[in-house]
C-alpha cells in the first residue's frame, strides 16, 4: 500500500471533509460573512441561532461538497436539503417539512462563486457547477484528511 490516502472528495466521510474544508475556507480569509451571521437563524424552524461561532463556513463547506457530488442544484435544492421539521410539538397541528433560509444559502453560493470555486450551471436549467480549480482545490483539502482503513482479516 504506497499511497493510501484520499484522491478525491467522494474518498472522505462526509463530516470530516466539511470540518477540513471549513477550516480551509475560515484560513484563507477570502469568504467574508455577512454582517448579520451572528443573530440569524438558519430557518424558521429553528428557535435560536447556531451557537457554533463557525457555523457560516461550516454551511459553506457543506454547500460547496453538495455542488462537487451532486452538480446543478440550486439554492430551492438547498433549502429542501438544508430545511427541517417545524417544532410543531404540543400543538394541535402535525409537524411537516419545512424549508431553510435561502438568504444564507444565496450568500455562500456567492462567496464560493466569488473564490472561483462554483459557477453557474449553463447547461442545466439553474443551478451551480464546481470549476475545475474548485475541484483541484477540494481535492487537495480532502488528501489531507486522514481516513481509517479498516483491514478485514480472511
Amino acid at each position: 500500500m504506497a499511497d493510501d490516502r484520499p484522491k478525491s472528495v467522494k474518498d472522505v466521510p462526509a463530516d470530516k471533509f466539511i470540518e477540513a474544508f471549513a477550516a480551509y475556507l475560515k484560513q484563507t480569509n477570502k469568504v467574508q460573512l455577512p454582517q448579520y451571521v451572528d443573530y440569524v437563524k438558519t430557518g424558521a424552524f429553528k428557535e435560536l441561532s447556531p451557537l457554533d461561532p463557525d457555523w457560516y463556513y461550516t454551511r459553506a463547506a457543506a454547500i460547496a461538497r453538495r455542488v462537487y457530488i451532486n452538480q446543478g442544484m440550486g439554492v430551492g435544492a438547498f433549502r429542501r436539503a438544508f430545511g427541517g421539521r417545524s417544532n410543531a410539538k404540543g400543538r394541535v397541528t402535525p409537524e411537516h417539512h419545512v424549508k431553510a433560509a435561502g438568504g444564507i444559502i444565496r450568500h455562500a453560493m456567492q462567496q464560493l462563486e466569488a473564490m472561483g470555486l462554483v459557477e453557474k450551471n449553463p447547461a442545466a436549467q439553474g443551478g451551480r457547477r464546481i470549476t475545475p480549480e474548485g475541484q483541484r482545490q477540494m481535492d487537495l483539502v480532502a488528501g489531507g484528511v486522514t481516513v481509517a482503513r479498516f483491514h478485514y482479516l480472511g
